[in-house]
């Protein structure tokens, strides 16, 4: 086709909204500005950060990370031989390889505060788990970057 697509978000952190601070509504939108497209090379990540006003004029700051991943190539197609049941592998009409497509895949982070330089190191730091294949619960990444413990003033450090 023309290589555009629509946006699907695959995984969130909460997964469920919070009372105060619901989820906003076709960020998968917002994440392509310029839509949805598959790309014959691979583009360097990109990171930008936008406002969003909701209904009651508070501020959301919404920091994208976006990569780009290689596709997998469709198996070949088979086709049932002289009309029976059995199945043969279709002959390449030619020696080229389908040239390889890249989709973006976008990393979101939706804060009420405005710290982009901690949104692009934070989202960085996920991503290079990802990219790298750690064995560590992305769950566990995002809990320990979202919590920070305060100690109690005059109290064990």
């Amino acid at each position: 086709g023309s290589g555009d697509g629509q946006g699907q978000i695959l995984q969130r952190f909460p997964e469920k909204d919070w009372e105060d601070n619901p989820f906003p509504q076709g960020i998968e939108l917002f994440c392509q500005p310029s839509g949805w497209q598959l790309f014959p090379e691979r583009n360097p990540p990109t990171f930008f950060v936008a406002v969003l006003t909701d209904i009651n004029s508070e501020r959301h700051y919404c920091a994208c990370f976006t990569f780009w991943e290689a596709l997998e190539t469709p198996p070949p197609q088979s086709h049932p031989r002289n009309g029976e049941g059995e199945e043969e592998e279709e002959e390449p009409s030619s020696p080229v390889q389908p040239a390889q497509l890249f989709a973006p895949k976008s990393l979101v982070l939706v804060s009420r505060l405005d710290h982009a330089e901690v949104f692009r190191n934070s989202l960085g730091l996920i991503y290079t788990i990802y990219v790298d294949g750690l064995s560590v619960s992305l769950e566990n990444v995002i809990g320990n970057l979202l919590t920070c413990t305060i100690p109690i003033t005059g109290g064990a450090q």
